[in-house]
């Protein structure tokens, strides 16, 4: 009889200098008018870096990258837990169940500016809509297809994620 089963880990993304990037996805405030300025590229070590400026002029304030990919079953697994340094700002994890529905699932985090690795339970993250907190419960789903990284905390600033690897425990 089994009491406890540990599902391998499930690497969602490893950032390698080999690694192909074409499907990730800046989203700047730009989409609703703001003037925000994200970009998403491989560094000479191989890691994923998503880095910018933030600008609050016509109500904007926020910058993201996305990644979409083939449905993660998520039985078996409890949290996201992903390799980063960033630069002691504050951030968002997010996934979407379905990439075409309009709210995300959210995990906000704090960065300290050294390599760590930041742990993420599934049943933590809450649903939002445009800043919004919505009114259904957190994610308990049993697949995601998207996930996305944003900075917006409401003020004029630089900002740089380095990303190691992006993995389902």
């Amino acid at each position: 009889m089994t009491l406890f089963s540990s599902m391998p880990p499930q690497l969602l993304f490893d950032f390698t200098k080999k690694s192909n990037i074409q499907d990730w996805r800046v989203v700047d405030d730009v989409v609703m008018g703001g003037v925000s300025a994200g970009s998403f590229t491989l560094d000479s070590d191989g890691f994923g870096v998503f880095e910018g400026a933030i600008s609050l002029e016509n109500n904007g304030g926020f910058s993201s990258v996305r990644y979409r990919f083939p449905k993660v079953e998520t039985e078996g697994y409890s949290k996201i837990v992903i390799k980063l340094k960033g630069d002691g700002k504050k951030y968002q994890f997010r996934i979407k169940t379905n990439s075409g529905d309009s709210h995300s699932f959210i995990a906000p985090f704090s960065t300290s500016g050294e390599w760590e690795e930041i742990e993420i339970s599934l049943q933590d993250m809450y649903p939002a809509f445009r800043g919004r907190t919505l009114e259904q419960p957190n994610f308990s789903d049993a697949h995601f297809e998207e996930i996305a990284f944003l900075i917006g905390n409401k003020k004029m600033e630089q900002f740089k994620l380095i990303i190691d690897r992006i993995e389902l425990k």
